[in-house]
């Protein structure tokens, strides 16, 4: 799609990768309170499977305090990150092939605006990347 996250999601799965990859990438409107959901299907390397792809991704975001990939068969939910700045990831066979579907949530209230400021902010300042960001989340 032409939807401005792809070049974002395709760059972050290139570096896991260790090269191209291209997506489609699908955001979900939704009734929440606040929170996307997204699935964002991915064409894997012939050879390469879910459980690999999963531990690639679980392999890269193990230090970051604010992205968690579920162990397999778990589904993300919104209300895992209403009100914080995490953003949870899923990980799915798709019925396709050398498919894999991935399905990610955020609170766009937080992750996808002024907690990704932050975020930015404490990184160029030399704070700790969590500063401000770890409270305990709010409703709704």
């Amino acid at each position: 799609t032409s939807h401005r996250h792809v070049p974002e999601v395709e760059q972050q799965l290139e570096e896991v990768a260790g090269g191209p990859v291209r997506v489609s990438f699908t955001p979900h409107l939704m009734p929440f309170s606040r929170g996307m959901q997204s699935t964002i299907y991915v064409k894997m390397a012939d050879g390469v499977s879910v459980e690999d792809l999963r531990a690639r991704l679980e392999e890269r975001f193990e230090d970051e305090a604010f992205v968690h990939v579920l162990p397999a068969g778990e589904i993300p939910h919104t209300r895992f990150v209403r009100g914080s700045n995490h953003c949870v990831l899923g990980v799915y066979e798709d019925r396709l092939e050398g498919r894999a579907i991935i399905v990610s949530v955020i609170d766009n209230l937080v992750k996808g605006a002024s907690g990704q400021a932050m975020q930015n902010m404490n990184l160029m300042l030399g704070l700790p990347e969590d500063t401000g960001l770890m409270q305990i989340p709010m409703f709704p």
